[in-house]
């Protein structure tokens, strides 16, 4: 095939991608959504809920049984469905602050975020750490405002809240008809045309029915009140002439986001979010990486061979086979299965084997892919956080943030027999980022160390579950810590302080508090404490 053509063809693929995160708040629907999106994709033909009744449906994005039995999602899952002309690739991060590194690390294989909102509880903790990562990386970002069928906070309200919590310009595309249980409806204000929305027998398993006609005709309809009417008319007046203006080029740039409206939970709202969604979100781009050299440069999509970059690593996704599976995000070039790359960090070649697409345990072997899709490679042991692998070798990806830990304990078997299975899978576990292991200066004892609790309490669900390994966990008094730059012998550390090493053999400082932390800062003029490595 004559090199033009590949590269059209290249082109046109890339085009069609769009590779989006979704970012919120625990409990703000996020899930739900995502299931959604499958729905109307036509991936799934009905939609299960994540706290489903006794013995209904979960959602197909939460595979892990911790996830199903506490309905929230732990891991970040991947995976990629058609829609409309468009192939998108949807990134499910955790939602729960405890696991903010893996969602932290998994952003960086974005192009674009949804912000998804709850409309009773506006700009919640999560949401700006999250949305300060976003702006970090420059990743433009849409909000949807969800639960308008539940009772809600004023629209206006939210959209000002989003303005003044996040420091950016917020404008509406579409407006809500009617809250909670009077929500009918959505008016889109570019050509104030009406989506009415009707409930189904079926609740929101399965796609909403629409009525559309003109906002002009919109009082003359049967389930609309005066009051709603003229709350609607009201706000859209006040949003002409105080309202931020909108462009594709702004939002982009991260100088505005697009709000919409929707009810995930009973798919009021979600098709039209969708159908805006591909039309603004920007498809891969060019990405920037370091030459062996020490120079930046920059890898095009389209110009570049292939290159990809490992942002996660997840083992025993197949509880019948103890695989690991490295997530590569596509960067540029094509994919061939079983093609043969540069592995950058080893310096030697390897074959790209067995690579699949995932919808929750759902395998599908994938022949080719482009820049913006997500594989899942078979990893036998030669994949770290971070890697890169391409044709041509000569520069690395930008390295993957990683966050101070703020919980320490030591871990121990209750059977000494199954130490060798413990070491496995807690090795295992440190390589996917659940948890960091950490050592003592003398390499004399083992702690493992975590950004929130609850990674804890998977490290030993999947210990036991994975790995029939029973643990005790002792956890110790230290909140905080920074990576030491400067001589450790010279460090005058705070009584309630202690020195370990990370994996990279970096020297780690922990501390009882902040407080303990500010003082050693102030002792230690000459030394370095950074909390981002």
């Amino acid at each position: 095939m004559p090199d033009t053509t590949i590269s059209s063809e290249l082109a046109a693929a890339t085009r069609q991608r769009r590779t989006f995160a979704i970012i919120s708040h625990p409990d703000a629907g996020k899930t739900t959504l995502t299931e959604k999106l499958l729905l109307y994709s036509g991936l799934i033909r009905t939609a299960g809920m994540v706290r489903g009744r006794k013995g209904g449906k979960t959602t197909a994005s939460d595979w892990m049984g911790m996830e199903q039995e506490r309905g929230i999602s732990i891991t970040a899952s991947a995976m990629q469905f058609p829609y409309k002309g468009a192939v998108i690739n949807l990134l499910d991060t955790p939602g729960h602050q405890d696991f903010s590194e893996d969602t932290y690390r998994t952003l960086t294989a974005a192009d674009s975020a949804i912000m998804v909102i709850d409309a009773a509880k506006g700009v919640e903790t999560q949401t700006r750490k999250l949305f300060a990562v976003c702006r970090m990386r420059r990743i433009p970002v849409l909000t949807l405002i969800n639960k308008m069928d539940l009772p809600g906070r004023p629209p206006l309200d939210l959209m000002t809240e989003v303005e003044q919590a996040l420091n950016i310009h917020a404008s509406a595309v579409n407006w809500p008809i009617g809250s909670g249980s009077d929500f009918v409806g959505i008016v889109t204000r570019a050509d104030s045309q009406v989506q009415l929305f009707s409930k189904t027998m079926h609740g929101g398993a399965t796609r909403v029915e629409t009525d559309m006609l003109p906002f002009s005709e919109l009082g003359s309809h049967s389930r609309v009140t005066e009051d709603m009417l003229a709350q609607v008319q009201h706000d859209l007046e006040l949003l002409e002439i105080a309202g931020n203006p909108f462009t594709r080029e702004q939002f982009l740039n991260g100088d505005v986001t697009p709000v919409f409206f929707a009810s995930a939970l009973t798919n009021f709202g979600i098709e039209s979010f969708l159908d805006a969604f591909v039309e603004l979100a920007p498809s891969p781009g060019a990405r920037s990486a370091d030459g062996e050299n020490g120079a930046e440069l920059t890898v095009d999509p389209i110009d570049m061979p292939f290159s990809a970059y490992v942002f996660k690593l997840q083992a025993n996704m197949n509880p019948k086979h103890r695989d690991s599976t490295a997530f590569l995000r596509i960067c540029s070039g094509r994919f061939e299965r079983d093609m043969v790359v540069k592995h950058h960090r080893l310096g030697r070649d390897i074959r790209l084997a067995r690579p699949h697409s995932l919808v929750a345990q759902e395998r599908s072997t994938v022949e080719e892919a482009y820049p913006g899709d997500i594989i899942g490679i078979i990893n036998p042991g030669v994949f770290a956080i971070g890697d890169t692998v391409s044709l041509t070798g000569g520069f690395n990806f930008k390295p993957l943030p990683q966050f101070q830990p703020e919980i320490f304990a030591r871990l121990r078997p209750t059977d000494v027999g199954k130490r060798k299975a413990f070491d496995k899978g807690v090795s295992q576990m440190a390589q996917e980022g659940t948890v960091q292991i950490m050592r003592s200066l003398h390499d004399q004892e083992i702690l493992i160390a975590a950004v929130g609790r609850l990674q804890f309490d998977v490290l030993q669900y999947r210990l036991r579950h994975e790995y029939r390994v029973e643990t005790i966990l002792d956890a110790l008094p230290f909140s905080c810590s920074a990576w030491l730059e400067g001589e450790p012998s010279t460090f005058k550390s705070p009584s309630a302080s202690m020195m370990v090493k990370d994996q990279r053999d970096r020297v780690v400082v922990l501390f009882g508090d902040q407080l303990m932390k500010t003082i050693a800062r102030d002792r230690n003029p000459d030394h370095v404490l950074r909390d981002m490595g």
